[in-house]
């Protein structure tokens, strides 16, 4: 074996799988706007080689599941302009000021979207959206014992947001069958249905979130 092949085999040597460290060796910001910045990272792969990643880094978001006396899921319908059409969702928003309470802005888009509010909240799930290349992630509360509380005056898209009540055996057929497709809708309504039929005890609503992202507020107030 000559120098250079042992050398080769020796880069090629890896800790066993699950372990390998994947290190940032540099990183670049390409572009910072209101919601979102792309980064490119240079991370250290197994066996050694440099991988160039893109990492879109955006706000944190909430969601609520909010169940009426009479079992019926909230749900809005709203235009959504980058695929060009409107969604049935989860009443959601951004986490958009730094060191804000995620169920704080729960409460808050809650009242803004649908005019309502609750009295008994616990934390559904959480979601890694698409940690392929975003950092962007969501938590899904429950929340029941409704009732109606002030709503400000609707701005944008939200103009034109319409506020369904379906029951939630509905919004499950709707969801299998490719009518409720964001994905946050369909990742609420389908832990709701299982955490009942299974009885699993959902998490307080003051829980840990771990995987709140943070870097992109970290970044405006950097900039500030």
């Amino acid at each position: 074996m000559t120098s250079s092949q042992g050398d080769k085999g020796a880069e090629s040597v890896d800790s066993a799988p699950g372990s390998h460290e994947f290190d940032t060796v540099s990183s670049r910001t390409v572009y910072s706007g209101a919601i979102l910045a792309l980064r490119l990272d240079q991370v250290v792969m197994p066996g050694g080689k440099i991988a160039e990643r893109e990492v879109i880094e955006h706000h944190g978001a909430v969601a609520v599941a909010a169940v009426d006396d009479k079992g019926n899921l909230v749900l809005i319908n709203q235009y959504r302009h980058p695929i060009e059409r409107r969604l049935l969702e989860l009443p959601a928003g951004l986490l958009d000021k730094q060191g804000e309470d995620p169920l704080e802005a729960a409460k808050r888009e809650l009242a803004e979207e649908t005019g309502l509010a609750a009295r008994e909240w616990s934390v559904l799930v959480d979601v890694a959206l698409s940690p392929g290349f975003t950092d962007e992630a969501l938590r899904v509360y429950y929340a029941t014992d409704l009732y109606e509380t002030h709503q400000p005056a609707p701005e944008g898209e939200e103009a034109d947001l319409q506020v369904l009540r379906v029951p939630l055996e509905e919004a499950v057929r709707r969801a299998l069958a490719g009518e409720i497709t964001n994905a946050t809708a369909v990742a609420g309504v389908l832990a709701l249905t299982t955490a009942r039929a299974t009885g699993a005890e959902l998490r307080p609503a003051d829980a840990p979130w771990p995987g709140m992202p943070t870097a992109f507020l970290d970044r405006k107030a950097a900039q500030a």
